[in-house]
């Protein structure tokens, strides 16, 4: 990022701009550790987005082109190193599937909740969607969230998964499909399109944002919402921790893999190019654990804190790691402990910058 953010939409906190035009947090003091203690801490009809399909209790019975129905095949999971992955399109996306990873992407949107002061989206929705479109929806919280705001509208919700709930409100709608391949959804229908912490599967992010300028309708919105691969901090306390190692390998790795999110320039960039118009990137910086002064801050970072320590270190690290740094399952499950003492002892003040980046599809003429 650089200091000029005169094209950054700037977010109500409670903090101080430093000179690069982010954020500044305090820390509240707390007692050196010693590496010890570090170890020891360690309402439309849903098939009206197809041009043609049918629809059950949760999922789709029969869907067209690529958009795949449960079968067999999808919920015979692949299991690895102690964790469960998803079986369509096995080893694409990087996450585990199993129930500590679902209760880790719920609070997650817990914290995305509390970091955007209570609202799902950031958009400029002009009047009350009709249709919704979330992007790798996982355990489908935010889906359903939204089916409940606005129980007038119809919301799907994608991912390669099934791990969604098979009894859901009435207007909210779950399919098995990989968002790379050619989406079968009508042209000009999506009121939003909503994509957040995608980065591990998206490989090609101009034909994505292709593919939803093509399906968003005239006037709709796009909002993509991803994080730094990267940890700041502004007192020092970062460097040479468990936690910076961490961040490297996570670089490294995702470097290889292809899978780092783009910076909200670039995504702003990306969108467009693709056609949208009326393109702002919105920032929250977010603290990771519970050191900051500012209550506020502080109880984000508590959140932060309590899905890391629901194994988000090695949720992230674990199939990475193993994969394209050949490190052992036993070695990178000591590191993530490591890291995570860092953050649950509160004595490394790290913070991300997360970006939402909304656009429009110009309106017919």
């Amino acid at each position: 990022m650089t200091s000029d953010h005169q094209d950054f939409v700037t977010v109500p906190s409670p903090l101080v701009s430093n000179n690069w035009g982010i954020l500044e947090l305090e820390a509240e003091s707390a007692a050196p550790a010693t590496a010890s203690e570090a170890e020891d801490d360690a309402a439309t009809n849903p098939e009206d987005a197809y041009d043609a399909g049918d629809v059950n209790s949760g999922y789709g019975d029969s869907l067209v082109s690529s958009t795949k129905s449960l079968t067999a095949s999808v919920i015979d999971y692949v299991y690895e190193n102690g964790r469960r992955y998803h079986r369509f399109q096995a080893g694409k996306y990087m996450m585990p599937n199993d129930e500590t990873e679902q209760d880790r992407l719920d609070i997650y949107h817990h914290f995305q909740f509390l970091s955007l002061r209570g609202l799902l989206y950031t958009a400029p929705l002009k009047g009350n969607p009709h249709n919704i479109l979330d992007c790798g929806t996982g355990t489908g919280i935010w889906a359903l969230d939204m089916g409940e705001m606005f129980p007038c509208a119809q919301v799907i919700g994608v991912d390669l998964s099934p791990i969604q709930p098979t009894w859901v409100f009435p207007n909210v709608k779950f399919e098995v499909d990989d968002l790379e391949l050619e989406w079968t959804f009508k042209e000009d229908y999506f009121d939003l399109i909503h994509s957040r912490n995608i980065a591990q599967s998206i490989r090609n992010w101009p034909c994505y944002l292709r593919q939803m300028f093509r399906s968003t309708r005239p006037g709709g919105y796009v909002e993509l919402a991803e994080t730094e691969a990267q940890l700041h901090c502004d007192d020092g306390t970062y460097a040479g921790s468990n936690l910076e190692r961490y961040m490297n390998n996570f670089w490294k790795a995702g470097t290889k893999a292809g899978l780092l999110a783009p910076d909200g320039n670039v995504l702003r960039q990306y969108a467009e190019e693709a056609g949208f118009v009326d393109v702002e990137i919105h920032y929250y910086k977010q603290p990771w654990g519970a050191w900051p002064k500012n209550a506020e801050m502080k109880k984000i970072g508590e959140t932060c804190a309590l899905a890391i320590g629901k194994g988000g270190f090695e949720a992230y690290a674990m199939a990475l790691f193993t994969r394209y740094l050949d490190m052992s399952a036993e070695d990178v499950v000591a590191l993530c402990r490591l890291a995570q003492a860092d953050v649950g002892g509160k004595r490394v003040h790290t913070y991300q910058i997360m970006w939402h980046v909304t656009g429009m599809k110009p309106e017919d003429d």
